[in-house]
């Protein structure tokens, strides 16, 4: 038998997913759980242009596109994140990957206004650690479990569909997680029927992954960058992620070498599209 490690190749079947990082590096929370290495200035502008979304659109018009995800850092610091929003919800459906620190009601309120301009659909993708506020918070950013409760209980008010996606850093059993966090909903009166709960695992580091998953990301979605091309927002502008400059020449097979694709192969189901 041999001892050489293969890393498995992942080939894109079908472009459905278009993640958009509308910034890098340009966050208003720093979480302590965040895989982005952020520097120590919180005034970084490295937003995405306009003038690039719409190339991207233009190279993709003759492909399949299911969802948009708006991804960042943080998304909604963009100051044209409104024109954004309204120029992909023209291409199809978008979901917004938040920390939930801007989704107060009157935003909320307006978010809806747009929606209800055209016939496409805006779902949102928020996160927390732990149905306990002070172990999610340990993970994540003070205050995060009281505004994540607080933004579903106003998303579901208003109609919209959201992903709470819970980093499983405790190890807990799935179900207990569902059954907490249904409990918490009952009692915020919050509709659970509006929500999606998808238990999620930090980072793995285990260098014998050599079966692929059968669901990653990559193999259904591409992310756009100022910087280029990329298979996956884990990787998004690191080399080994890069698939291509642009959508008029990019790669369709991705090497999963990191850690980052240990951790979608152990989970064996999508990490940022909501499936």
């Amino acid at each position: 038998m041999s001892s050489i490690y293969t890393a498995p190749v992942y080939k894109l079947e079908e472009l459905n997913n278009l993640f958009i990082e509308l910034t890098a590096k340009n966050c208003n929370q720093r979480c302590k759980s965040c895989y982005i290495d952020f520097p120590i200035s919180k005034s970084v502008k490295d937003f995405i242009s306009i003038d690039r979304i719409k190339e991207a659109f233009e190279d993709t018009k003759y492909e399949n596109l299911h969802c948009i995800y708006l991804t960042g850092a943080e998304p909604m610091t963009h100051p044209d994140f409104n024109t954004i929003l309204r120029l992909c919800l023209k291409r199809c459906n978008v979901c917004i990957c938040t920390n939930a620190s801007f989704l107060n009601e009157k935003k909320i309120r307006f978010l809806k206004k747009v929606e209800d301009e055209g016939s496409t659909q805006i779902f949102f993708k928020l996160s927390l650690a732990h149905f306990d506020e002070i172990e999610s918070d340990k993970v994540k950013y003070r205050g995060n479990y009281r505004q994540t409760i607080y933004s579903l209980k106003i998303l579901s008010r208003y109609g919209f569909t959201t992903v709470l996606t819970v980093q499983n850093f405790y190890n807990l059993d799935s179900s207990l997680i569902e059954e907490m966090f249904n409990k918490i909903f009952k009692e915020q009166e919050i509709s659970n029927t509006d929500i999606q709960i998808a238990v999620s695992h930090p980072a793995y580091t285990d260098e014998n992954y050599s079966k692929a998953s059968a669901k990653t990301d990559c193999m259904y979605g591409r992310v756009l960058s100022e910087n280029g091309v990329y298979s996956c927002p884990f990787l998004s502008n690191d080399y080994r992620g890069r698939v291509g400059s642009s959508f008029k020449n990019y790669s369709k097979s991705m090497t999963a070498e990191t850690d980052f694709c240990a951790t979608c192969s152990k989970n064996n189901n999508y990490m940022f599209t909501i499936g």
